[in-house]
C-alpha cells in the first residue's frame, strides 16, 4: 500500500475515512497524506489548527510515533451539494468528527477541512 499507484483514490467522499485509517493502521503516511488537498487544515484539538501538507505530515508521523491509531466508528451519510461534501463519524468513545472534502477535477474527493473532534 505505500506504493503511490497502487493506492486507491476516493471515488466517494465516504471513501476518505476508510482509506485514512486503512493507511495509518499500515503506517503510510504519505497514503494519509494523498487524502489531503495541498492547503488543507486540520484541526486535531492541539493549540492551532495545522495547515498545509507538511504540517500534516508532521502531526502524523508524531501520531504514528506515539502509537495512536485512528478507531473506526458509525460513519454518517455524507451531505453533498456540488463539489463539496460534509462527512462525520461518531467514534466509540463518542466524539464526532467533521470534515469538508472537495470533488476535485478528476472526480476524486480530497478533504480540505478536517476536525478530529467537535463533541464528546
Amino acid at each position: 500500500m505505500t506504493n503511490a499507484e497502487n493506492r486507491e483514490p476516493a471515488r466517494d467522499p465516504q471513501d476518505l475515512e476508510r482509506l485514512l485509517i486503512d493507511r495509518q493502521w499500515a503506517g503510510d503516511i504519505e497514503g494519509m497524506l494523498a487524502l489531503f488537498e495541498p492547503d488543507a487544515v486540520v484541526d486535531s484539538g492541539g493549540d492551532e489548527p495545522v495547515r498545509g501538507r507538511q504540517a500534516i505530515r508532521a502531526l502524523f508521523e508524531q501520531g504514528i510515533a506515539a502509537g495512536r491509531k485512528f478507531q473506526r466508528g458509525e460513519q454518517r451519510p455524507a451531505l453533498i451539494n456540488g463539489n463539496l461534501a460534509l462527512t462525520s463519524t461518531r467514534l466509540p468513545d463518542g466524539g464526532i468528527t467533521s470534515e469538508v472534502a472537495r470533488r476535485q477535477s478528476d472526480g476524486t474527493w480530497l478533504w480540505a477541512i478536517d476536525r478530529y473532534s467537535v463533541a464528546s
